[in-house]
Order: C-alpha cells, then structure tokens, then sequence
C-alpha cells in the first residue's frame, strides 16, 4: 500500500517550529505532501505564533516546488454539531450549513487565496465534515476533488474525485493490498514521540508525494458504497470516542 501525507491547518499564525520540524522529515525523503490551508482564520487554537509577514508567498513557493494546495475550510470556526455525509466528528463548519451561506463562505475563501496567487480546485473540510450542500457549493465554484472518505485508489461521487483517507494507520501498515491512501496530521499537535513515529515511517512503508495519488484511475462510487462508508466512518468516531473516555478514567 503507497502513502501519501496530508497536512492541516496551514495558517499564517501557526506553529511555524514544529511546521519546519515535520517540513524537514519530508525534505530530506524528498516528498511533497498535500496541505490544507484556511484562507482566513479565526480559529484561535490554531494561533501558535505571530503572523508570519510573508506567509503567503511562502505558500507560494511550496506549491511551486510540488506541494499540493487545498482550501481547508473558511474560517475553520466550528459553527454545528452535524456529523455530514463522513461522520467521523460530531461538529462542523459546514455540514448543516444552508447552501447559501455555504456558497458564500466557499467563494469568499476562493477568492482570499486566488488574491494571494493560489489557485487550487482541493478542498479539505475542518474535522472532515461535510454534506450534500457543501459538494453543492464546491462544484458551483470550481471545486472537484476532496481529500476524504475511505478506499485505496480515488473514486468520483456526485461529479467530485474523493482522495481517501486511512481509516487505521496501523491497519494500513500492515495491509497487503494494493493500491494508495491518505495519512493526516497535524503538525502543531504532535509530540516529540508522534514525531518519532513519523520519521519512522519512510523505513516501513512506501511513501509517496501527494501528486502521485492525482494520477490514480478513481471509481465510480454508488449507493451500496457510500453507505458502508458512511457506517465505517461512524463506527470510528464511536471507537476514538470511546478510546478517549477510557484514557481519562
């Protein structure tokens, strides 16, 4: 199984120290990961740092050297508690959102990074969430791939490629199959040990740059399919939910 990295939460204001950390992992195996970043943020525990002054040619200057771009949200301010069509959250930016307000956020987010020079048509959704409204609002305004939903090789629901995620890292790991998928992290969370790990992982396993994955023949995925993933990915959030509720006690 091939793996390709995806990094959230790319802000101006973000822990630029352990970005450069985790940056430096991936530089010296040479892959180009896929980053989310939030055209405009409010979320303030994503604010680690003051503002990098030139963050956005920064940006820039990654995409150029092949690192993928997507939108990652708006403000990435949670507003609902809907799960959407990928429940492995129980909050959202934009599931359960009307379609108006979401098209708005959606355009408004474009045209913060297309000011900036970036053009991008990926979109990564805060906590993964999202719903019909949303897939709705990407297509309207030039959005067709999402980095979500489970599989191994991308596969294309209502006119949007979808670039799965693993559901286990572990699982993943020690799978046999063929194919490529997603691991996610967020850099500004992770610990000295989870870094370890991280390093590590270019020794056991085939990692690839983002790119690589675009390149996939994706599948067409019907009814029987979005509901075993829909199912997957709700007994996931029962699972880490319950995982957390153990640790504490």
């Amino acid at each position: 199984m091939k793996i390709a990295i995806r990094m959230d939460d790319i802000t101006p204001d973000m822990d630029f120290e352990k970005f450069y950390k985790f940056k430096a992992i991936l530089d010296k195996h040479d892959i180009k990961p896929l980053i989310g970043v939030v055209p405009d943020n409010k979320d303030k525990k994503l604010k680690k740092s003051a503002p990098r002054e030139d963050f956005w040619e920064y940006i820039r200057g990654l995409h150029q050297q092949g690192w993928v771009v997507a939108m990652h949200g708006y403000n990435h301010v949670y507003t609902t508690r809907e799960a959407g069509m990928f429940p492995i959250s129980d909050k959202s930016e934009f599931a359960g959102v009307a379609y108006p307000r979401q098209d708005e956020m959606i355009r408004e987010g474009k045209r913060i990074l297309k000011s900036h020079g970036i053009i991008t048509d990926f979109f990564m959704a805060p906590s993964h969430s999202y719903d019909r409204n949303t897939l709705k609002a990407l297509k309207v305004n030039g959005f067709y791939r999402i980095t979500d939903g489970f599989g191994t090789q991308p596969y294309e629901m209502d006119g949007i490629t979808f670039y799965p995620i693993s559901v286990s890292k572990a699982k993943t790991l020690s799978s046999k199959e063929e194919g490529i998928v997603t691991f996610v992290y967020h850099a500004g969370t992770m610990s000295d040990r989870d870094f370890d790990a991280f390093e590590k992982l270019f020794s056991r396993a085939d990692v690839v740059s983002y790119d690589e994955f675009m390149h996939y023949d994706s599948q067409i995925r019907g009814l029987k399919e979005e509901a075993q993933e829909f199912l997957t990915a709700k007994a996931k959030f029962y699972a880490v939910r319950l995982k957390r509720n153990l640790s504490k006690k």
